[in-house]
């Protein structure tokens, strides 16, 4: 514990206090009145540290690394612009529901309004994108504040990773001096024996938070556990972050009978539990070829990727006043933006799924579980029968090809709906991981090392060219943060998602200004980031290249270039052929 001056006492303890709290990690930006947080994390033995040169990359970085631990790695950088450059990587956790905790230091009361350099407003910077936001009390050698510090850390903590995990924001004041030098007085000599809970803090967390999961009444369960029962063609439907434990849906698929649509970012696609469920990942194109929809659905987790499933469940509730979507939440939120979800229950996942494991008997119509099991076997025949090299193809084979256990984080636009369509389930743990909460291309390779740092499996990145470009500064993080990766560079030379849309149709203006080819030369990135480079052009080429390089150390651009018309085309004619080859198989039988 530093007692030079108030400042360095108040450093000391905030990282005290977080590690406590059972914070391990944190990114630290450089910046002059962020000094005293600067100082005392680095000198924490407890703590690792991140330094990033760029605040916007360093909030990404510990956005990845919340998603993989579920744990906040806390951001500190100095006032002024930097922390508004932190903006989007908190509307991504806010909008994710990822734990995140703000540091940000500001100055001092007496210079807001002055004009003083760098002085700007920060509260309440990030609006309502931040569970809790308060401006923490100036710093003081007095027994009182140093407490309230202490409990409004440990506050902070359990508020991101509460119920509805998110960003907490503490705008942090300092007046100088900053350094740690001794000012006489600032902290009296004694205050520490008189004081020393205050100081030192207890053995834990100063304030042990206990939190709860919600859970239905009597009433409720029973009522869902009859139409479970009363269900012939039931779905269990796992969007992004699911947030339910795999055994706990194997129980569930097991007792109702019902097959699992599993989005690839639910982290339910991938692992053992695979092997004891009918979990599906090819029903965006099989969706079609059914003539039945379900009467009941029961959805964890957010919106599924697939535009295809989104529609089908919207038409299975709107097609029949007896069909039932339940929207399973622990926060309450709505996250269904067709609107036509009949039932939000507001429980814990895993525990409601475990309840109604334990009290469902008899489960759906087993003609209706097969059909989707011979679906999912005769999808995954055509598609994988299928060698044409386009952007799908790489997406399932860096899926089928990554190691047992790895991280696969996809960007977003076209990777993350080819992981979905393209990504065969697999008993692997994989961990699949996106930024799908507001669903931007920027921070993406920044996530990704941020993952990446948090675990020992070997860490895949797919991204494409606009993303790549994007962050490019956040490719610093492989050497200063020590993160090895395999990074697969989608490159169709502009943004291609945008052929989805009916602008595709006009052009001008569709070329110049929507898909927006760059021409750019990626190779200097490898120079410029130490990392090493190589180019392939055929499907061979790329399974070896990204096979060696998942075998060697160090970081690896795998630059895949295709042509992004080519690539969409060949999507809709292998979406056709497969709906209306399975349609014509489902007639037959």
């Amino acid at each position: 514990m530093r007692f030079e001056n108030r400042n360095a006492l108040w450093g000391s303890v905030v990282a005290d206090e977080l590690a406590k709290a059972g914070v391990d990690a944190v990114c630290l930006a450089p910046g002059s009145r962020c000094t005293p947080l600067t100082v005392a994390f680095a000198e924490h033995p407890g703590i690792e540290t991140y330094s990033h040169l760029d605040e916007r990359a360093a909030a990404f970085f510990a956005l990845g690394r919340a998603k993989r631990t579920g744990r906040p790695t806390p951001v500190v950088c100095t006032s002024g612009t930097a922390a508004a450059n932190v903006h989007p990587a908190v509307i991504e956790a806010h909008q994710s529901r990822a734990p995140m905790l703000l540091l940000t230091a500001d100055r001092p009361r007496v210079l807001q309004h002055s004009g003083a350099n760098q002085t700007v407003d920060q509260e309440g910077l990030y609006g309502d994108a931040v569970r809790h936001y308060r401006t923490l009390p100036e710093p003081e050698a007095d027994g009182r504040k140093l407490r309230a510090l202490r409990t409004a850390l440990d506050r902070a903590v359990a508020t991101a990773t509460g119920v509805e995990p998110g960003p907490v924001h503490l705008n942090v004041p300092f007046e100088k001096p900053l350094e740690p030098t001794p000012v006489p007085g600032d902290v009296p000599e004694g205050f520490a024996a008189s004081h020393r809970e205050a100081v030192e803090g207890r053995d834990g967390p100063f304030v042990s938070v206990a939190p709860g999961a919600p859970e239905l009444s009597e009433a409720d369960l029973r009522d869902l556990v009859e139409a479970v029962e009363r269900a012939e063609r039931g779905l269990i439907v796992a969007g992004p972050t699911a947030d339910l434990a795999p055994e706990a849906l194997a129980a569930l698929a097991a007792a109702t009978g019902f097959p699992v649509l599993a989005d690839p970012l639910s982290g339910l696609r991938f692992g053992p539990h695979v092997a004891d469920a009918t979990v599906c990942g090819g029903y965006d194109s099989y969706l079609d070829a059914l003539d039945a929809p379900p009467d009941l659905a029961l959805r964890f987790g957010a919106s599924p990727t697939s535009k295809t499933l989104r529609e089908y469940l919207r038409d299975a509730t709107t097609a029949s006043a007896d069909a039932r979507q339940v929207v399973v939440d622990p926060a309450g939120g709505w996250r269904e933006a067709t609107f036509t979800a009949t039932d939000l229950a507001v429980a814990d996942p895993t525990r409601l799924a475990r309840a109604l494991a334990g009290r469902i008997e008899g489960g759906g119509d087993p003609a209706w579980r097969e059909r989707f099991a011979a679906l999912e076997r005769d999808y995954w025949s055509l598609v994988e029968g299928d060698w044409t090299f386009f952007e799908g193809a790489i997406l399932a084979d860096a899926a089928a090809l990554a190691p047992d256990p790895s991280t696969l984080f996809v960007s977003n636009s076209m990777p993350v709906r080819d992981l979905d369509r393209f990504g065969r389930p697999r008993e692997a743990a994989v961990t699949a991981l996106g930024n799908r909460g507001a669903s931007g291309i920027d921070g993406i390779t920044s996530s990704a090392l941020g993952a990446g740092s948090a675990a020992d499996d070997p860490l895949v990145l797919v991204t494409g060219d606009l993303a790549y470009y994007h962050d490019s500064n956040g490719l610093l993080a492989v050497g200063r943060c020590g993160v090895d990766a395999t990074i697969v560079l989608v490159n169709n030379d502009g943004g291609g998602i945008f052929r989805m849309l009916p602008i595709e149709s006009h052009d001008p203006p569709f070329t110049e200004f929507f898909r927006t080819p760059h021409g750019l030369d990626f190779e200097p990135t490898a120079d410029l980031y130490g990392l090493e480079f190589s180019r392939v052009e055929t499907r061979e080429g790329f399974r070896e290249a990204y096979r060696d390089s998942l075998e060697r150390a160090g970081t690896q651009v795998i630059e895949v270039r295709v042509d992004s018309e080519a690539s969409h085309r060949h999507r809709e004619v292998l979406h056709e052929r497969v709906a209306s080859e399975l349609s014509d198989r489902s007639d037959a039988a």
